[in-house]
């Protein structure tokens, strides 16, 4: 008999409170996946870790402690396992040459593609690890996994899903949603903001970012600004590994902080929010191919968002295998 793994989750939002990046919709977009993976996925809440920079939070959204929360739970996995990877918060590419994705943690210290693909590396043979990113240029965040959907795989708008109207998702229109206030913001902070900011930390006269992150986190800085480029090349994938990848928007997109102005517990990450819709309309199993070019539709078809592609990374069998699904 086929072995039943477990079912191990870490779910990040990042509003960055008290911050001029301030986003409103980030905590509810965890937590609402929280219910989800629960109700739905059979994911027990005690394998789920939630870290949020909210007041009281236990344990903050920090780089170091995103990346202890990602090590434990692949220290943990065996063959069958099902480990998730939810981050909604702010995204940005690591400077203007040689631009790798990175998302960004409450305190600033980078996660980068290269850390993603190295934590990727060391999932067990047999197991899964799905990394949902609700964060600008989030597209390409492992490093070197296959484009299923993307910028270079992208069909006509809905060609796929035209012949069969149950597998679209309705969204408001405008009468709909006309009496609402409704403000959208991007998920982006520009390499140059961050340069400044990390420069008023370290007082160090650099444009490099690098020589920032190590000044201020050292040994916790993300490896791709200590490591020559010889050895991050190691870290490609040297075979078909088990990494997916569902982004947010192309590396050269911005996703969209969407809701409520006059009630946060209405705001929301666009892809986020995209995706329950179609969870939600979709109550059977839903291939991942399936799940992203359904979000794809639903933000095509809102007008709150501007433009914002969800993409697909992942070898060829995962792209057609189940949502969380061991089957």
């Amino acid at each position: 008999m086929e072995k039943v793994g477990k079912k191990l989750a870490v779910l990040v939002g990042c509003n960055y409170e008290n911050t001029p990046y301030r986003l409103h919709g980030c905590h509810n977009d965890v937590l609402a996946m929280r219910d989800v993976l629960v109700n739905r996925f059979g994911f027990d809440s005690q394998h789920i870790e939630l870290l949020m920079d909210k007041s009281g939070s236990p344990i903050m959204p920090t780089g170091i402690n995103i990346k202890k929360a990602l090590n434990k739970m692949v220290d943990e996995a065996e063959q069958g396992d099902i480990l998730y990877f939810h981050f909604s918060g702010h995204g940005t590419l690591t400077g203007k040459k040689n631009q790798e994705e990175a998302i960004i943690p409450f305190d600033f210290n980078y996660i980068t593609n290269v850390d993603i693909r190295k934590i990727v590396n060391r999932v067990p043979q047999g197991a899964t690890f799905t990394i949902l990113s609700d964060s600008c240029h989030s597209g390409g965040l492992i490093d070197k996994e296959k484009e299923q959907i993307g910028p270079s795989h992208h069909k006509p708008k809905n060609q796929e899903f035209e012949k069969n109207s149950n597998n679209y998702v309705s969204v408001p229109n405008k009468s709909e949603s006309a009496s609402k206030c409704y403000y959208s913001k991007s998920k982006f902070i520009p390499h140059e903001t961050i340069l400044e900011h990390l420069t008023s930390l370290t007082n160090i006269n650099t444009s490099n970012i690098g020589t920032h992150m190590l000044q201020l986190f050292g040994n916790d800085a993300s490896v791709m600004f200590s490591l020559p480029q010889l050895e991050l090349d190691l870290w490609k994938p040297l075979k078909q590994d088990e990494g997916i990848l569902l982004s947010g928007c192309q590396a050269n997109e911005e996703c969209q902080d969407v809701g409520g102005i006059e009630n946060e517990n209405q705001a929301y990450g666009a892809f986020s929010h995209a995706i329950l819709l179609v969870l939600e309309k979709n109550c059977g199993p839903i291939s991942y191919k399936e799940l992203v070019m359904k979000s794809r539709y639903v933000l095509e078809n809102d007008e709150h968002i501007k433009t914002q592609h969800p993409c697909l990374y992942c070898s060829d069998e995962n792209a057609q295998a189940l949502f969380l699904s061991q089957g």
